[in-house]
């Protein structure tokens, strides 16, 4: 179950940090966020910050060196004669392109980029103030260009001691939520120095103070070191945490976690610490690695890893921290050695820190995450209790997907004990190929026992354990799963009863949205650690617990609120979002701020509500008359798609398998007055197991639009029709592996999609264009190659286009090249580069840092194309990764797909229904070999997904993680 599903949707117009302990943030906003104008919440008066203004005003302006380029319709034969021209050369902006110029979008797709982005919201433990974290617009490609080191699967900014990229606010206002509903005026946060950068913004425990840490840009264009700062809630006034200047945070791995009302427990860079080592002029001897021992190691393509004993030595000089225990009042104390400390976390009652740090033997073939771990139990004021475990290095965990590390794993404090920690054993030596029974085990033990006193085996399963839910000795929730067959099971357990039995709760397929009962809500505890809600009736003595759902139904996703019990299964529907106009979930609940039973007729949500047209807002909800008080009033973000049109459309493949799309068309268009539009389809393929689970329909059709900064949606201000995220399962029912019939699944469904917009009218059968990213971008390729007669172009960002260069598993495959050789091969497009004759763009980050889609991978995929005269265009994009991120390279990748789309899609001329009888014949042909090479594959497995490009954070409680 996925706790706080409505936590943090990424196409939402706000972000919610703070219902749990605040993370910090991502790397980069996800590129799927929207952003647009702050300053229009519900208040008494008006809270706008002129220096926020002012910030986001000259983010549009101050890149001197974009050229502007509204369309290239003139210089592709067609349409005006618009084209940009270099005053001082009189070369067109296309000619600048080439050259190397990073180009601006039509002014239509770049207002809406241009719009400043939402705050994030975080709500105090009692629930009675909101921040307003203020955050800047898309950050400059300066920022990426500093130097990074790239060391153990991580990149570091040395400058700061952190990981390098990482986003920050500009600003924090304070908020009263006020009895009626309403915000009072902001209070913002001020005394530390103009122009700070922000992040990790936490809570005290009791609410009343704020820590953060703050950087400042320096003369040569970097970020200086971080200091932790405090600041009072009531005044918002702020200032260092340390009096002395020379204490700074190392924020590589954790940074700081308030251990009790008045201290904070903090990583700070060691006072001994000198300068960085130094890089030898001449190594001491060859690079070698061995395996003597044959012993069977298969990895990832994992990147970013360290190199030699140089890098090992950086490594530890960046990561190693000091850690001090720090008062409000100025107090100071170092406790333990200076180590790479990876986590530290205080007990629920504030006595014992678990503290987990790596260290050598560190390896060249793995990231850090799988170094020698070791994890120990100390007081919080530093003495050392007990060693829980000491991990060797796991270079040889299996490929299968369930596969994990072998001993304890995902160690946790009870959320609902004052000091007793639970964790995991696997039974199969972390290899998910082995059968046995029971799979996982989970312990439990108090943090000190007593002499001779053994951990005491808390549950058994079957499956893979999948963490656990806590409420009381009465009731928690164990979750496991097994990807294989995509089965899921939540057991009942009475930790605090040994005579009674655990029982299922719910065992579905996870595939399988339609019988998703939901998941618990979680309430606050006074010591900030979160546990299953209990809620009680009047004069009614059963255990309820509240199931916040998303509601997946034929129709769309209908979000719900169950009233169930926990021990007859019965169950009442207290609230259910409107299914007519609207899309409402339930975000968190607001009424936990008290101890004590939480009764029915008290409950308080926090909810939000959207429309088609209407964006996000959020409300109060409260119980019995369930009176929705709006705390947001935000304006559209993009009026000028304000009327655009959006409808779920459903469709059928040749199999008989049932596919769902979103189809949205430009305001006002008109079929009948307009015709058909140039169309963009933009989607990313997913593995099934069963026909039935791949047609169910998942989304609303009453979300709202959200358009990201690289978003397909932007072409609808250029007047195209876009086809977001029509399924394209790729299903493998019983022992079948899905990959087997990859390409046929594939074209299948695209057929079926363009199918649909052609019969529908909505879209010219001559231009319509394909795109996606990641995986999407090797479905691209893919279509591009095995059905050319059904798209003009391609647009394929940031793919792998040779599945030999992933030799150990890619995306949701794991078995190997040399297992399903016949597999890798025909899935590859790089392999079928001499049928690709549809221009196609592709684009890729220099540093791209995402397993199996190294930057080479679109190298050698274009010079292939090139080599067989392909009309093919590759832009690389200086200093980006998986996911782009700064603004010129934003606005570049615009231009270059607007342009693309321009040339090869609006002014395709080519006879579509010639070039449909020529072509269907060969791709049949194509997919008709491809069945019949796949026939002897073998294999099996369960996902580790390679795309990372949506990394935002999703807080949820310290015990389900």
């Amino acid at each position: 179950m996925n706790q706080m599903m409505g936590l943090h949707k990424v196409y939402h117009r706000l972000t919610i940090l703070s219902l749990f302990p605040l993370c910090p943030p991502p790397l980069f906003p996800s590129l799927k966020l929207s952003r647009f104008t702050l300053g229009h919440l519900r208040t008494h008066h008006s809270a706008n910050s002129a220096r926020l203004r002012s910030i986001m005003a000259a983010a549009t302006s101050r890149l001197g060196n974009l050229v502007s380029a509204t369309s290239f319709v003139a210089e592709d034969g067609g349409g005006g004669s618009n084209v940009s021209v270099n005053s001082s050369t009189g070369t067109s902006t296309l000619d600048d392109a080439l050259g190397g110029k990073y180009q601006l979008p039509p002014p239509e797709i770049k207002d809406i980029v241009d719009a400043p982005p939402l705050p994030a919201l975080s709500f105090s433990p009692q629930r009675d103030k909101i921040l307003f974290l203020k955050r800047r617009s898309l950050p400059p490609l300066a920022e990426l260009a500093r130097p990074e080191e790239k060391l153990a699967g991580m990149r570091i900014d040395g400058k700061c001691n952190t990981r390098s990229r990482m986003s920050f606010y500009i600003g924090i206002g304070i908020h009263q939520l006020l009895p009626d509903g309403s915000l009072g005026p902001e209070k913002e946060v001020h005394g530390f120095p103009d122009g700070g950068k922000i992040n990790f913004v936490t809570w005290s425990l009791d609410g009343r103070h704020l820590a953060f840490s703050i950087r400042v840009d320096e003369e040569d264009n970097s970020s200086s070191m971080l200091r932790v700062w405090v600041a009072d809630v009531e005044t918002g006034k702020a200032r260092p945490l340390f009096q002395s200047q020379d204490v700074y945070l190392n924020a590589v791995f954790d940074n700081f976690v308030w251990v009790d009302n008045s201290s904070l427990l903090v990583c700070t860079i060691p006072s001994s610490r000198g300068d960085p080592p130094k890089k030898p002029l001449v190594p001491s001897g060859p690079k070698i690695q061995s395996n003597e021992t044959k012993n069977v190691v298969q990895v990832r393509t994992f990147q970013d890893l360290l190199k030699d004993e140089y890098d090992e030595d950086l490594f530890d000089y960046y990561a190693t921290s000091q850690l001090v225990l720090v008062s409000l009042d100025g107090t100071v104390k170092e406790i333990g050695p200076p180590a790479v400390y990876t986590s530290m976390d205080p007990s629920p009652d504030q006595k014992y820190l678990l503290i987990s740090s790596i260290h050598r033997p560190y390896s060249f073939i793995v990231p850090c995450g799988r170094f020698p771990k070791r994890v120990e139990l100390w007081t919080t004021d530093g003495k050392f209790v007990r060693e829980l475990c000491d991990l060797p290095l796991a270079e040889d965990i299996p490929i299968a997907f369930n596969s994990v590390r072998k001993g304890m794993r995902s160690i946790n404090w009870r959320a609902d004990k004052p000091s007793t920690l639970y964790w995991a054993e696997t039974q199969d030596e972390g290899d998910a190929k082995v059968e046995v029974s029971p799979r996982d085990i989970i312990y439990t033990q108090p943090a000190e026992p007593l002499e001779g006193e053994q951990p005491e085996i808390l549950h058994k399963l079957d499956l893979r354990y999948g963490g656990i839910s806590w409420s009381d000795d009465s009731l928690a929730l164990v979750y496991e799963s097994w990807y294989k067959t995509r089965r899921t099971r939540t057991w009942v357990i009475s930790p605090g009863f040994k005579d009674a039995s655990p029982r299922v709760l719910f065992d579905r397929s996870s595939e399988d949205a339609y019988s998703d009962p939901g998941s618990p809500m979680m309430r606050r505890t006074p010591s900030g650690t979160y546990v299953i809600a209990k809620i009680k009736k009047e004069n009614d003595e059963g255990t309820y617990v509240l199931l916040n759902g998303i509601g997946a139904t034929p129709e769309g996703n209908i979000p719900f609120l169950d009233l169930f019990d926990i021990n007859t299964g019965s169950k009442e529907r207290i609230w259910q979002s409107d299914k007519e106009k609207y899309f409402e979930t339930v975000v968190a609940l607001m009424s936990d701020h008290k101890e004590g039973d939480l009764y029915l007729d008290q409950l308080k949500l926090l909810t939000s509500k959207e429309s088609k047209t209407e964006n996000t807002q959020y409300y109060i909800q409260s119980w019995p008359d369930k009176k929705a008080c709006p705390i947001t009033n935000f304006p559209h973000p993009y009026p000028q798609l304000a009327s655009l049109q959006k409808e779920m459309i459903r469709y059928q493949r040749k199999d008989g398998v049932q596919l769902t799309a979103t189809l949205y068309l430009p305001p006002g268009y008109d079929p009948s007055k307009d015709g058909p539009l140039p169309c963009l389809v933009w989607s990313y393929p997913g593995e099934f197991k069963s026909k039935d689970a791949a047609g169910q329909v998942r989304g609303s059709p009453n979300e709202f639009a959200g358009i990201g900064p690289t978003s397909a949606l932007l072409w609808l201000a250029r007047r195209f029709a876009i086809l977001s995220g029509p399924t394209i399962p790729i299903i493998g029912e019983g022992d079948e592996e899905a990959n087997d019939r990859y390409v046929e699944q594939l074209v299948a469904s695209a057929e079926a999609a363009v199918e649909e917009v052609i019969q529908r009218g909505v879209a010219h059968p001559g231009k319509i264009a394909v795109g996606g990213h990641s995986y999407g971008a090797f479905m691209t390729a893919n279509l591009l190659a095995h059905a050319p007669h059904i798209f003009c172009c391609g647009i394929a960002r940031s793919g792998a286009y040779n599945r030999t260069l992933t030799p150990f598993g890619f995306q949701n495959e794991d078995r190997t090249l040399w297992e399903a050789t016949s597999t890798y091969v025909e899935m590859s497009p790089f392999m079928s580069a001499n049928k690709i004759k549809k221009p196609i763009l592709l684009i890729h980050g220099e540093e791209d840092n995402n397993p199996g889609t190294l930057t080479m991978q679109s190298d050698r995929f274009f010079n292939a194309l090139k080599g067989h005269g392909a009309l093919c265009r590759l832009v690389v994009l200086p200093f980006e990764s998986h996911g782009y991120a700064a603004y010129e390279s934003i606005m570049h990748v615009l231009w270059e797909t607007d342009r693309w789309l321009q040339k090869y899609c609006v002014s395709n001329a080519s006879d579509v229904g010639t070039e449909l009888d020529a072509c269907k014949c060969d791709a049949n042909k194509d997919v008709t070999d491809s069945e019949n090479k796949a026939a002897a594959a073998s294999g099996g497995g369960d996902p580790e997904l390679e795309d990372f490009e949506h990394q935002g954070f999703h807080p949820v409680p310290r015990s389900l993680l």
